[in-house]
């Protein structure tokens, strides 16, 4: 099933946004769910994770206290809110299902298609 990404768009800096992610079938079992950004030419970033169902939550620390991971199990939806987006936010945004997290990042195994944001 795949996950799809939603929310994406244009922000001056210090504007918000909510990335969703319909996550169909992957919050209802064991697991962690992630939030990635990609600019070309580097290597994809670990944003924030979670273990589902209400597990632990992890942040990079470029994100820490303007992001916000989470999960609405009804509606089988996982959201980044972007809060004080600053123009080096500005990326391609995945989310991404797992089954373990490592140094903080949800190990993905199953991948979205991305939605872009872009602060200027």
């Amino acid at each position: 099933v795949p996950l799809v990404e939603s929310g994406g768009g244009s922000v001056q800096p210090g504007g918000s946004l909510r990335l969703s992610c319909v996550a169909s079938g992957y919050l209802s079992s064991s697991g962690c769910m992630g939030w990635f950004r990609q600019v070309p030419g580097k290597e994809r970033e670990g944003v924030a994770s979670l273990y589902t169902g209400g597990g632990a939550i992890y942040y990079a620390d470029s994100v820490k206290g303007r992001f916000s991971i989470s999960e609405d199990i009804d509606n089988n939806t996982v959201y980044l809110q972007m809060n004080a987006l600053k123009p080096e936010d500005t990326a391609m945004y995945y989310c991404a299902a797992g089954l373990t997290v490592y140094s903080g990042v949800c190990q993905g195994t199953h991948w979205g298609q991305g939605t872009q944001v872009t602060v200027s």
